[in-house]
């Protein structure tokens, strides 16, 4: 498949971010009619420029977060004792498995990053947590194309990163080339920098071009800086509120008043930070619902 007949994108929308003072963000993901790109759950871009993030210790359970800075430091702690400085080009993943708690602050002036999270596959939701650094990331390399694969497989290009679902992330500069893909997998593309030309469509900074299934290559024409998600599509209906991926309200239900109660028992502790904690939103007065995946024609 090469062309595009019917291009589908999904506009960002700014978000305010709980627990920071003025910021907004720009959310791509989840969209009502695209919850999921492949176990691709959740994407927002901070910045370019941001003066100033601080995200003070707040909760996750059934997610990855992958933090992918584009420009300035950020250092993380969790609740498993990680305390990392995060730089360009490297790879912050921590799975939340049960639960786990989480900071995020910027020690550089002129943040610009995107925060991801990748959908646990029911199986491993009661896993313990963990995390994961990656300074060193493979690259995919072929003509007009420079890509560094900081999830799943590009090519012969694999991450060491952990995965329970076949994904892929990966940020690709490109001035005029061929990207091999999975014809099993769906695939979303978003630029950072400059424009790319994908098939017969234009792309520019700010929305997500969906690609859907059935390729085994896209050829993309830049200069641009792109970001390339994909994977298999994900099976599940999730209930998704604030920090929380589940498959029911009682589970997120139960799972807040954890956090609420402060149960260190599920959550742990972030070291460094006091009493300061980012307090969960009350829940709606309606029951939670999950998230229909839409039915697509590839």
């Amino acid at each position: 498949m090469s062309n595009l007949t019917s291009p589908e994108f999904f506009e960002a929308r700014k978000v305010p971010l709980g627990g920071v003072r003025g910021v907004r963000v720009d959310r791509v993901l989840p969209q009502r009619d695209l919850p999921t790109l492949g176990a691709w759950c959740f994407l927002d871009q901070f910045g370019p420029g941001f003066a100033e993030m601080i995200v003070l210790p707040h909760p996750h359970i059934g997610l990855q977060t992958v933090t992918w800075p584009l420009a300035g430091e950020i250092r993380h702690r969790d609740s498993v004792g990680s305390d990392v400085v995060l730089r360009p080009g490297q790879l912050n993943l921590m799975t939340s498995g049960r639960g786990v708690a989480h900071s995020e602050v910027s020690l550089t002036e002129g943040v610009h990053a995107l925060q991801l999270w990748v959908a646990l596959p029911a199986e491993a939701t009661p896993l313990d947590p963990g995390f994961e650094h990656h300074a060193q990331l493979p690259s995919f390399r072929s003509e007009g194309i420079d890509a560094l694969v900081f999830m799943g497989a590009l090519g012969d290009a694999e991450s060491r990163a952990t995965t329970y679902t076949p994904i892929v992330g990966a940020q690709i500069d490109v001035t005029d080339g061929t990207i091999p893909l999975r014809p099993d997998f769906e695939y979303g593309l978003l630029v950072i920098d400059g424009a790319v030309r994908v098939a017969d469509v234009e792309l520019k900074p700010g929305p997500l071009l969906y690609l859907g299934t059935g390729r085994d290559e896209i050829t993309l024409a830049g200069p641009a800086r792109v970001i390339l998600l994909g994977g298999e599509p994900f099976p599940d209906d999730l209930v998704m509120w604030w920090n929380f991926v589940g498959r029911s309200h009682d589970e997120i239900a139960a799972a807040r008043e954890q956090w609420e109660n402060q149960d260190t028992s599920r959550f742990g502790i972030v070291a460094g930070h006091g009493s300061d904690r980012i307090p969960a939103p009350v829940l709606p007065n309606l029951r939670l619902k999950p998230r229909k995946q839409p039915s697509r024609n590839q």
